[in-house]
Parts: structure tokens; C-alpha cells; sequence
């Protein structure tokens, strides 16, 4: 296709002529395509995302499972369609403007992060203005009589000004505590808003709108001179601030404390199950609080895993072979000895099928020495790399300073010995795209640092840790759907469930309810413990 040539807005021929023979190409090729898939079986095929495994095919390391088809016998088909969506030239006779799929794409992810962005400051900004709101109404009503009619005012007294400094010490007070619960960056973007904080907020801006309805209509229309009352006035008002700031704490930080429900916790993909113990909360909190406790507590999701059972099965099935032995164009079910022999493939395949526990229990077994042998090797490797670092280290304190080098020339230096151990180590636990060497090599540096031994640098690559030990690249999960037959404003229940579903896995929880407890008090006479030992004269004690 030419797509340097230019072409006018009125050519009508020569864009017709174009577009005919892009037209023929297009038929000859799809012409082409329908007859290679005609030899072909028909298949469901699942497109997935680059880069971007799903529940329905997990990673497995780039290889296929046996039985589908591999990337090159589907490369053949495609090749010629890989970048049309980049060579496609659109001509018109009005604009010479185009732009290509990526920068839509570009537009669309921009657009959507300013949207979440929003969403995220959103309350913080709504709750900085109704601080402001709140802090600023008591000094207009100190001020605002004083600049309007201050030849009328009555003269303030003692009791007058000990009153201004317990205002002041008061907004100090209110304003640090309402910079401490309401002005901190939001820990996620939820669903719905927060009831109690939409409750406190009407119930904050409904008392401030009333204390100045009240302060225009009985002392700004009046110009009421006793200023006494008026700073009474605003003393007031900032002492029924601080009791719903005292209800905000009872009711945003307080009363999800005392555990209510014990929830269950589980993951689809691999069954791995915790428990937890919450408090009265509704859906969309309860399922933040899970998340939290999920990043913490649950080992790092690894789809390259799930792939073993995988390989099993397929193995299994290629396995089995079944002939028709009846069917009517089949000539090798008219000799004698092929339905016997068909009979035979059938029976051996059934008798496969009964030893598959053999093969899982020998595969198990085969793997879990693998491992140890692995892991042997590596602790064998890091320990004798940590040794040459101590001997390095007595000879750099007789050596010149010229000569010593820093931490991180020391790790470099000691990597390639261990490095390939563990490098095998992690392929044979699956975990190699865990680690990347750069935060290998940081790690140990941090452990030649804090003089920390070979089992302490170890910890983290023999048992898979926590998710927030790894990057955020490693979580395969910043986005998460809430799925629930309640509302997720509503309170749990007992019996209750509901479901949250990232990109690869899904987390199923389960909610009961603690059972009440009833304790009972048994008291023992301590006179009941009291006893006589009678001894006989015959005997010998």
C-alpha cells in the first residue's frame, strides 16, 4: 500500500481506482485466510491482552499446554494483519489530520486518571472548606460587630477577655483535632460515599448555618451592644463544634474496634484461606479493611503454580485414544483383531486413569527433592560468599583507604557466586519473576550493611513473603470490584457475603457472627483441699 502519495479532494477516479484495488487485495487475502480455515478444526479462541494472564490461562512461563496450539502455527495467518491498524491511511478531501490508536488510547488512560484523581482529593478538598467554614465563623462573629458598630459597643471586662483566651485555646484545640481525623489523605477510592462522614459533615454545616441565622436575626439587624453576650455567643458555638467532633471519634474511629464478625477469607485460584476478626462496618469498609489485611497476610499470588495441575490433566488426556470401530468407512474394524486390540487401548487407558494419584504422589514427591537440592545448593553458595566477605573485611582494615572498597563494589563482587544457584532455585519454585537482579543485588548490600548473616539474606527468597514485601509491579492487582447482592452502605450481617474480584483472582469472604459467650463462676471452699494423713505404728514409714 502507498502511503506517501497524495491525493486531491476531487480525484474522484483515482480514489476510486484505490480504492478498488485495496478492495481486491482485501478479498484475495480474506479469500485466502477462509481457505486455510477451512482445514482447520473450529476452536474457541480467547484473546487476552498482552502481557496479561487471566483466570481462564494462567502464565506458564511462556510455554503452551500440550494440546493447543503454539504462537507460530497462528503467526502464519496473522502476519500480514500485525500492523494495520499503523499503515491504514485514511484519505479525505477536507483534512490531512490523523492519529493513530495508541494516542486514543493515551487520551482515554489520561482522561481516566484525572477522573480518579478527583474522586481521590474530592473529600479532602470538601472537608478542608468545611474546616475553614467552621474555624472562621467564630472570629466574623467577634469582628464583624466590632468594625460595624464600634462606638455602640459596651466596654469588655475581665470575665470578657478570660473568655477570649479560652476561645482561643479552644480553636487551637479544635483545629488540631480536625486536622488529625478529617485532613489526611484517603487510603482508597470506594464505591459510595461514607454515611457517618456524609451524616457529620450535614450535621457540622446545618449547626453553622443555624448559629448565623440566629447571630443575624438577633444581632446584626438589632446591633446589639452588650459584646459580653456576643463572645458568649461564639464561645458556645465553638464548644457544640467540639462535641460533634466527640461523635466523630465515637463513630468514624471507636466503634468498629470491638470485634463482631469473624470473616473468611479466600482466594480462588489457589484456596490459600485467613480468618479475621471485625467490627460493626458496612460492605465497602469491611472490604477495604480485608484488602489491608490481604496485602499484609497473604502470600504473593503466583499464576506460574496453577500450571502444574494443568500440564497433568492435558498430559492425561493426550493419553487417551479411542477408535470407532463401528463406523461405516472405517476398513480396519472389518479385520477380526482390531476391536480386541481398540477393547485393549480403552482398558489400559481406564487402568491410567486409576494410578493418576501414583503419578501425582511420584511427581509430588520428585519436585520436593528437586527443591531440597536446590535449596542445599544455595545455602552452601551464600555461605561460603558471606565468608569470603568477613575475610575481605579483616584484610581491608590493614589495607591502604585507597584500597577498600564500598558496600555495593562488595555485593557486585560477591553476586556471580551465588547467583546461579539461586537462580535455579528460583526457576525450580516458580518465583523467578519475583526478584529481578537489581533488587537482589540491593538486598544484599542492605544485609553487608547491617552485618546481617546468611540466613537472615536468605529469609526472602526461601519462603514466598507477604505481597507488600515485593514492588507494586508485582501485585497484579491496583484495581479491585466490589460484588454484592447488599448494599455496600449497609452494615454486615451474620450470613452475609460478598465477593472482590481483581484482573487473575477473585476473593471470596465469608461472614459470621462471633457467638455471645456466657461465663459462669464455680467457687471452690478452700477448706475442701484440707486432708489428714494418718500413719500406722507397724509401719516401716
Amino acid at each position: 500500500m502507498d502511503t506517501e502519495s497524495t491525493h486531491s479532494g476531487y480525484s474522484y477516479h483515482s480514489s476510486r481506482s484505490g480504492r478498488s484495488n485495496r478492495h481486491g487485495d482485501r478479498s484475495r487475502e480474506r479469500h485466502k485466510t477462509s481457505s486455510k480455515d477451512s482445514v482447520r478444526s473450529e476452536k474457541s479462541v480467547v484473546i487476552n491482552p498482552p502481557d496479561t494472564p487471566s483466570q481462564e490461562s494462567p502464565v506458564t512461563n511462556g510455554e503452551p499446554l500440550p494440546g493447543e496450539p503454539t504462537p507460530a502455527e497462528d503467526q502464519g495467518d496473522d502476519a500480514q494483519d500485525d500492523n494495520w491498524g499503523e499503515t491504514t491511511t485514511a484519505v479525505t478531501g477536507t483534512s490531512e489530520l490523523s492519529i493513530s490508536q495508541e494516542e486514543v488510547v493515551g487520551l482515554g488512560k489520561g482522561l481516566h486518571d484525572r477522573t480518579e484523581d478527583f474522586r481521590r482529593y474530592l473529600p479532602l478538598a470538601v472537608g478542608s472548606l468545611v474546616g475553614l467554614l467552621v474555624l472562621a465563623t467564630p472570629l466574623a462573629f467577634l469582628l464583624l460587630p466590632v468594625f460595624m458598630w464600634p462606638d455602640r459597643l459596651q466596654a469588655c471586662g475581665t470575665a470578657c477577655e478570660g473568655l477570649f483566651l479560652s476561645l482561643a485555646f479552644k480553636l487551637l484545640i479544635l483545629l488540631m483535632a480536625m486536622w488529625a481525623l478529617f485532613l489526611k489523605p484517603g487510603r482508597a477510592s470506594l464505591p459510595r460515599v461514607c454515611v457517618y462522614r456524609a451524616f457529620l459533615t450535614t450535621l457540622t454545616l446545618l449547626l453553622t448555618m443555624s448559629y448565623w441565622l440566629f447571630f443575624g436575626v438577633r444581632i446584626l439587624e438589632a446591633q446589639d451592644e452588650d459584646y459580653h453576650g456576643i463572645v458568649q455567643f461564639a464561645v458556645s458555638l465553638v464548644d457544640s463544634q467540639l462535641f460533634v467532633h466527640y461523635l466523630a471519634v465515637v463513630l468514624l474511629e471507636l466503634r468498629h474496634l470491638q470485634p463482631c464478625y469473624s470473616v473468611c477469607v479466600i482466594r480462588s485460584t489457589d484456596g490459600e484461606t485467613r480468618h479475621y476478626n471485625i467490627g460493626q462496618l458496612s460492605v465497602q469498609k469491611a472490604a477495604l479493611t480485608i484488602l489491608e489485611y490481604y496485602y499484609r497476610d497473604f502470600p504473593l499470588h503466583n499464576p506460574a503454580l496453577l500450571s502444574a495441575s494443568k500440564h497433568r490433566a492435558a498430559k492425561h488426556l493426550a493419553g487417551l485414544k479411542v477408535y470407532n470401530v463401528d463406523a461405516p468407512g472405517n476398513t480396519a474394524g472389518a479385520q477380526p483383531g482390531n476391536g480386541n486390540q481398540s477393547r485393549a487401548m480403552v482398558t489400559a487407558a481406564a487402568k491410567r486413569k486409576d494410578s493418576a494419584h501414583n503419578e501425582l504422589y511420584y511427581e509430588e514427591a520428585d519436585y520436593e527433592r528437586r527443591v531440597r537440592k536446590r535449596r542445599a545448593r544455595l545455602v552452601v553458595a551464600v555461605e561460603e560468599a558471606f565468608t569470603h566477605i568477613r575475610r575481605m573485611k579483616k584484610e581491608d582494615e590493614q589495607a591502604t583507604p585507597s584500597d577498600i572498597m564500598d558496600v555495593r563494589e562488595a555485593a557486585l563482587a560477591i553476586f556471580p557466586s551465588m547467583a546461579r544457584a539461586l537462580q535455579k532455585y528460583l526457576r525450580t519454585t516458580r518465583r523467578q519473576h519475583c526478584h529481578s537482579m537489581e533488587s537482589i543485588q540491593k538486598h544484599l548490600a542492605f544485609c553487608l550493611v547491617n552485618n546481617m548473616s546468611p540466613k537472615a539474606f536468605l529469609e526472602g527468597y526461601l519462603a514466598p513473603g507477604p505481597t507488600l514485601q515485593y514492588g507494586p509491579e508485582r501485585w497484579m492487582a491496583d484495581q479491585w470490584t466490589l460484588v454484592s447482592e447488599a448494599s455496600v452502605t449497609s452494615g454486615l450481617k451474620e450470613g452475609s457475603d460478598f465477593l472482590l474480584r481483581c484482573l487473575d483472582f477473585n476473593l471470596a469472604v465469608t461472614v459470621k457472627g462471633i457467638p455471645y459467650i456466657r461465663l459462669t463462676e464455680e467457687f471452690i471452699d478452700p477448706k475442701s483441699h484440707k486432708f489428714i494423713l494418718l500413719l500406722q505404728s507397724e509401719t516401716s514409714v
